[in-house]
């Protein structure tokens, strides 16, 4: 097994965490992705934000030393690139698509998640390309 890259792998899990904070905000797909996942703003207020924050850092952090072990030492930017759009697209978004279809979400809820985690696993590509 290739060794983890741990420096690009935390500047990846920081760019992406920056990255969700962005998406996910009232300057994006806050309001959409709310109502699309059927989220009062009572509940989002009550939602414990330190674990919530932790977390998604932590599930960043290892989501990218993991796709550092998958591209393996050294990758070009193209294979960085090309991995990382086609892991989020096909694997992540179409993972999630999958259980969308059963469990009767909206498609644009979808796309917002989906979408998410395809710029996500492609910025992890282009910081392993460049690093």
């Amino acid at each position: 097994m290739p060794p983890i890259d741990w420096i690009a792998s935390l500047v990846a899990a920081v760019a992406t965490f920056i990255l969700g904070g962005i998406w996910y905000s009232p300057l994006l797909f806050a309001k959409a992705w709310q109502k699309d996942a059927g989220l009062s703003d009572e509940q989002i207020n009550a939602g414990n934000k330190g674990k919530i924050f932790a977390f998604s850092f932590i599930f960043s952090l290892l989501a990218a030393c993991t796709f550092s072990l998958f591209l393996g030492p050294d990758p070009s930017l193209n294979l960085g690139l090309g991995a990382g759009a086609t892991a989020g697209i096909f694997w992540v978004a179409g993972s999630f698509g999958i259980n969308y279809q059963f469990e009767l979400k909206p498609t644009r809820l979808l796309l917002i998640n989906g979408g998410y985690h395809a710029v996500q696993f492609t910025v992890f590509g282009l910081i392993f390309g460049l690093m």
